[in-house]
């Protein structure tokens, strides 16, 4: 890896720091502000890896605003609500596949529940942060990452069985075990420094947010596979695109947004 790529990816790596951190310390709307924008991103470079899609554009601004609104629903604490925008997103694709329909009976609905998918992968998993503490966003951000970069290091140096070839060639079943004691180990430091559980209840917790780690990072890589592409887009210089960086992350919150519901950790 060249000086300047290297350069590139910590300078991407600080910013992508320093935008959660914020939001960290003044949650509230800002907190809300940074997760809707950062969700609508990550959901256009979702509908881009479909490409050609067809009415991409519309895609994406109907995208956009009914980010804006499951967030919204989510954080205004109504139950009904985002069923009710979950719902009205579904009429809004109902009605823009019989408005192409109509004009050509060729039309496909695969845009259509391509839009409807990324609601789903997308905000609707991450809404769980907007109820999370401090501690909590911490975390789970913390157990994706050295979730990550343990099974990284720990394949690149002893790795040579593959887990999943035929989804992920690069994944090993060192790198796998590495990263979930690492998670497991990382959990339980972390919640006997801020929790209240029992060290056994962290260390089951880690074991499951590094699963569910691991299974956001094959979800993306076979989804990238099937549609042919490297990278899912080339916003992060020196990274490629936002879904690279949260693979994991997606589902490691809403599994510990899901496990939290039948335990309390802090």
């Amino acid at each position: 890896m060249t000086i300047s790529l290297h350069r590139k990816r910590l300078a991407t790596a600080v910013c992508l720091t320093a935008i959660p951190a914020l939001a960290l310390v003044f949650q509230g709307w800002v907190l809300f502000a940074v997760l809707a924008l950062f969700c609508s991103l990550a959901l256009w470079e979702f509908y881009a890896m479909f490409q050609p899609l067809s009415g991409a554009a519309t895609i994406k601004g109907l995208g956009a605003a009914f980010t804006f609104l499951l967030l919204g629903a989510f954080a205004a604490g109504e139950p009904g609500h985002p069923a009710m925008v979950l719902i009205g997103a579904f009429w809004a694709a109902a009605f823009l596949f019989l408005a192409r329909y109509s004009r050509d009976t060729a039309a496909s609905f695969k845009p259509c529940l391509v839009f409807l998918a990324g609601l789903i992968y997308i905000p609707l998993n991450f809404h769980f942060l907007l109820a999370f503490s401090r501690h909590e966003i911490l975390l789970v951000i913390g157990a994706a990452a050295i979730s990550d970069t343990a099974a990284f290091y720990c394949g690149t140096l002893w790795g040579k069985k593959k887990i999943w070839p035929t989804v992920s060639p690069k994944k090993s079943w060192i790198g796998s075990m590495g990263g979930m004691a690492a998670c497991m180990l990382a959990t339980a430091a972390f919640g006997l420094g801020f929790g209240s559980a029992q060290i056994w209840q962290w260390l089951l917790l880690g074991a499951a947010l590094n699963l569910a780690a691991q299974m956001g990072d094959f979800f993306e890589s076979a989804l990238k596979r099937s549609l042919d592409i490297k990278d899912s887009g080339s916003l992060l210089p020196g990274h490629g695109g936002l879904l690279d960086r949260v693979d994991s992350l997606l589902l490691v919150v809403p599994a510990y947004g899901l496990i939290r519901m039948a335990h309390t950790f802090f």
